[in-house]
């Protein structure tokens, strides 16, 4: 699994129906992470709890001495969870990205929904796109601050 985690002021993601130019909201955030998922083929359970544990001890928050030594938790951080394939796009070849190593669809979104469980069970508030469609992200990333994690 490959997650690119970016620190927020304020996050949203919103699903944009076929034909519609209006999109309806399902996730807001305020402070925290937002964190595009990739799964490929080899994910299971394992890689979703590695995950989950990972992103929820990830120091990335100001301590009162503007280090980054705090959890999303310990800042009462919330997370935006959005499903992402294009992570396992492949451009080293061509100007056309191959997806061969993101997971089908079938694989990917139960481990999707496992890993905002898994979020959940260890306090963290998350909130989420819908998989599969097409979305908008809306974010302020707060530093900046981006890392890409790999499990």
């Amino acid at each position: 699994m490959r997650a690119l985690v970016q620190r927020v002021t304020e996050a949203a993601v919103s699903v944009v129906e076929d034909g519609d130019r209006t999109a309806q909201e399902t996730g807001r955030i305020g402070h925290g992470m937002v964190v595009f998922v990739g799964v490929t083929h080899r994910d299971g359970s394992a890689e979703v709890a590695k995950l989950a544990r990972k992103l929820s001890g990830l120091r990335i928050f100001a301590d009162t001495d503007g280090a980054m030594n705090l959890r999303c938790t310990d800042v009462r951080g919330e997370v935006l969870l959005v499903s992402q394939f294009t992570l396992y796009g492949d451009t080293r070849k061509g100007r056309r990205p191959s997806f061969v190593a993101a997971a089908a669809p079938t694989h990917a979104e139960p481990l999707i929904e496992e890993l905002t469980g898994a979020l959940r069970e260890l306090g963290v508030p998350v909130a989420t796109g819908r998989f599969g469609a097409r979305m908008r992200v809306e974010l302020v990333n707060d530093g900046p601050v981006t890392l890409l994690v790999e499990v």
